[in-house]
């Protein structure tokens, strides 16, 4: 049988004029140079792929997507390759090519007065939190794979991480785009603007796209006044409405000072202490139970550590809270904020697990994660539910990690069994079953029941509107 993952060679006419396109740095052919942008970071995907696109500025992408198109390839576009559901992978035919905008990382302009930022697709979103903060200001969007992920991808995927509680996803963080078209042409709407109305919003339609009506290539991003305080409370609490009732009471007191609201199960916490160097438990006793509590204000002696004092001792009487650590310094509220950011890692050294993104009002939360929990250990015996995250904001990672000693592959094998099982619950509580991590290729066959009639209809036009020839990642997003 033939090799499904062999490359098909690109024709010799359209190799020889990408090489004059983009340069000796623009275009690998070489398999060693290909073979890291061939897998996801999961490691559920293995594609194949002739070569890498590497564009150092718009205008060499645009003239390179005009040659594929010309061409008839299909084009799969790669940010920091943290994708959790396959989104930036090609696929085992060999014959779409990688377009990496790893090249295209510069900080076009930053603004401290208009509090905006103009970067290009390819930059780290920690590089860009580190522009913000070199003026005096905030870039608030914050996830575990900041150190990898690039502006392109978290608005791609309209990423939301710890803070969308107080500032959204990225569709609230971006103003305007500059995006290339499946024909070349390019759109320039990278304006710094709060208000424009003139006509329909271009931008709007990709962010969230993953790259299936075109590339991103620059955004203009909002800044923020960074934190003059800060304070981190780490809380075992009874159990999940007991966590809820701990946000109430925070969001009552000051809805403004929440940053982030972070729920944690007892087994992830566990993984993370088990597995991860320098984790540690803060709290004096284990519990099945925890939340991760960030208060920040603008304002100098805004009194949150009084606030969380306070919130905190009403809870402790009511019997919601069981214990709870407050950071002392930066450096013990970054210990703290790593128990959680280090989830995805320890589970991942644990062993096999399914990933569940959804969402639900917040108020169906507790309910979410018992059900499912439930659920998932009734389906696969001696499976362990991890579910942990974004509590404030309604989204949960209902995870699952395979039983101890158990077959991985086995386990992986019923991947779409567990995520059946969960979204049938989150169906019924008013969710979605995808929140902040997107479509991909995981969950395109989940959009004809959750998404069919006249929505994905709509979806469909614009896809065909746009990307006629379907060259723009296919396979992903759309069934």
């Amino acid at each position: 049988m033939p090799d499904t993952h062999a490359p098909a060679p690109l024709p010799a006419a359209l190799l020889s004029a990408l090489q004059a396109v983009l340069g000796p740095k623009g275009l690998l052919t070489d398999p060693g140079d290909i073979a890291p942008a061939l897998a996801d970071w999961r490691g559920l995907y293995q594609g194949a792929s002739p070569a890498i696109i590497r564009p150092g500025s718009t205008q060499e992408l645009a003239a390179a997507v005009r040659l594929c198109a010309r061409h008839e390839v299909a084009m799969v576009p790669q940010g920091g390759n943290t994708s959790m559901v396959g989104g930036a992978t090609p696929d085992e035919s060999g014959r779409q090519v990688v377009v990496s905008l790893a090249r295209l990382n510069r900080i076009r302009a930053i603004d401290p007065v208009d509090m905006t930022m103009t970067v290009e697709a390819g930059l780290v979103l920690k590089a860009a939190q580190d522009a913000a903060t070199g003026v005096d200001c905030l870039f608030p969007l914050s996830l575990g794979a900041e150190g990898t992920a690039t502006i392109g991808g978290v608005l791609s995927t309209n990423a939301g991480g710890n803070t969308t509680v107080r500032y959204g996803n990225a569709r609230e963080l971006m103003l305007g785009l500059e995006m290339v078209l499946p024909d070349g042409q390019v759109i320039d709407g990278l304006r710094a603007l709060r208000k424009d109305n003139t006509g329909y919003a271009l931008r709007h339609l990709f962010v969230g796209a993953e790259g299936t009506l075109g590339f991103i290539t620059a955004a203009v991003l909002r800044m923020f006044p960074r934190a003059r305080e800060n304070e981190v409370a780490f809380c075992a609490v009874r159990d999940e409405e007991a966590a809820l009732a701990l946000f109430r009471r925070f969001r009552d007191r000051d809805e403004g000072a929440v940053r982030a609201f972070e729920y944690l199960s007892g087994v992830g916490v566990d993984l993370a202490v088990k597995h991860i160097e320098g984790v540690t438990l803060p709290v004096s006793e284990r519990a099945d139970h925890y939340v991760l509590v960030d208060l920040a204000s603008s304002r100098p002696e805004a009194g949150l550590r009084p606030l969380a004092e306070a919130v905190l001792e009403e809870a402790l009487e009511a019997g919601e809270v069981l214990d709870a650590a407050i950071g002392e310094s930066e450096g013990q509220r970054a210990a703290l904020w790593r128990i959680r950011e280090e989830h995805p890692e320890a589970q991942k050294r644990e062993g096999a697990s399914v990933k569940n993104d959804v969402s639900v009002p917040v108020s169906r939360v507790p309910e979410m994660i018992r059900r499912c929990s439930a659920a998932l250990a009734a389906l696969i015996p001696g499976s362990r539910p991890v579910p942990f995250g974004h509590m404030g904001d309604g989204n949960i990672h209902m995870n699952l990690e395979q039983p101890e000693g158990g077959d991985p592959a086995a386990f992986l094998a019923r991947s779409h069994d567990i995520m059946d099982c969960v979204n049938e619950i989150v169906r019924e509580l008013g969710g979605s079953f995808s929140a902040e991590h997107g479509i991909g290729r995981l969950k395109t066959d989940m959009m004809e029941s959750w998404r069919g009639g006249a929505e994905l209809e709509a979806m469909r036009r614009i896809k065909a509107a746009l990307d006629p020839a379907g060259l723009m990642n296919p396979g992903k997003v759309l069934p």
